[in-house]
């Protein structure tokens, strides 16, 4: 199938912005000969306008919604799924739309990458995935790890489907977002198919730009996790997630001992090594940063950061075991 498939590119944004203005003409790069790009903004916009490009009006509606209009607009075979911060890597489609030849695969995913035009607390947040202990389970959706391999969960910024397949499980669960991409795989796997992650498929996505953005990005990933852990434990249930909850009641419980208890010094002390191996694990991850970044301050804010994210990764992912629904 790979080589007569033909790819529809979509791209839900409220609006044309910078990046879609930067994300287009590298899209317009790609080495994939058959492929149409579709942009879903809020309104109709007849001030730009690009070769093998539409810009289809959507309404005041959400990216899941958005990407939904894909079963009435888009023409391609493939479905191939792109944030508005992101453009992709010249071959993305070339090394994803291979693993299309096994009838048994219905999705692939790929890293997003930080890009090196990124500022410099772009690349701070972005550093926080790509680190050994702040990524630690995703760091391969940031950074090209390892080999091809089966997933059951990828998010939607570097994501294609069988159109197909898409149809048939009646697209995103909207009810859900973030999270929508997390349900929509798990749908895919219950049809018996498989979701196969390509480190070589690369796009490149601008990370959040202020700390205030980065932690709300991670409360709401955290949250939705949190819930969909009891709403749908399939691919949810993982110990890397629930390991924040334990993190957290940790912190609390050293915390307590420390203010209020009246322990023996070398039991607070031994309670206390597992902080200390983590804080010096981050301050190794922070080198490891500095040096691949070549800036020791990015690896110097990196290690708290790392440990801050986790903290209110945890708060989220605890509120959305006690919430009893989520749905918009």
């Amino acid at each position: 199938m790979q080589e007569a498939a033909s790819v529809s590119i979509i791209i839900p944004v409220p609006k044309i912005n910078d990046y879609i203005l930067e994300s287009v003409p590298e899209i317009l790069k790609l080495d994939w000969p058959d492929y149409e790009i579709i942009i879903f903004p809020d309104e109709e916009d007849k001030s730009h306008s690009w070769p093998k490009t539409r810009i289809i009006a959507s309404g005041k509606v959400g990216p899941a919604e958005k990407r939904d209009l894909a079963l009435k607009y888009a023409k391609g075979d493939i479905l191939a799924f792109l944030d508005d911060d992101a453009y992709p890597d010249k071959s993305w489609l070339t090394k994803a739309i291979i693993h299309f030849s096994d009838r048994d695969v219905a999705a692939v995913g790929g890293p997003a990458i930080t890009p090196q035009n990124d500022s410099f607390m772009q690349k701070v947040s972005g550093s926080v995935w790509e680190s050994y202990v702040g990524g630690w389970i995703a760091r391969n959706r940031n950074l090209s790890l390892g080999e091809a391999r089966d997933v059951d969960d990828w998010p939607t910024v570097n994501f294609l489907i069988r159109k197909e397949v898409f149809k048939e499980i009646g697209g995103f669960d909207s009810a859900y977002w973030p999270g929508e991409d997390t349900k929509l795989c798990l749908d895919i796997l219950e049809t018996g198919r498989r979701i196969v992650y390509e480190p070589k498929a690369i796009v490149y996505h601008h990370r959040r730009a202020s700390l205030v953005k980065h932690f709300r990005q991670i409360g709401n990933y955290g949250l939705h996790r949190g819930f969909f852990t009891k709403r749908y434990p399939a691919n949810s249930r993982k110990i890397g997630y629930l390991a924040v909850i334990f993190y957290d009641c940790y912190l609390l419980l050293l915390f307590l001992i420390i203010i209020f208890g009246r322990s023996h010094p070398s039991f607070t002390l031994a309670l206390g090594l597992p902080l200390t191996i983590y804080v010096w694990a981050t301050i190794f991850d922070g080198i490891i940063i500095s040096i691949r970044r070549k800036n020791f301050f990015m690896g110097l804010l990196t290690a708290p950061l790392i440990i801050s994210t986790h903290f209110w990764y945890g708060v989220r992912y605890a509120q959305g075991l006690i919430i009893k629904n989520l749905e918009r």
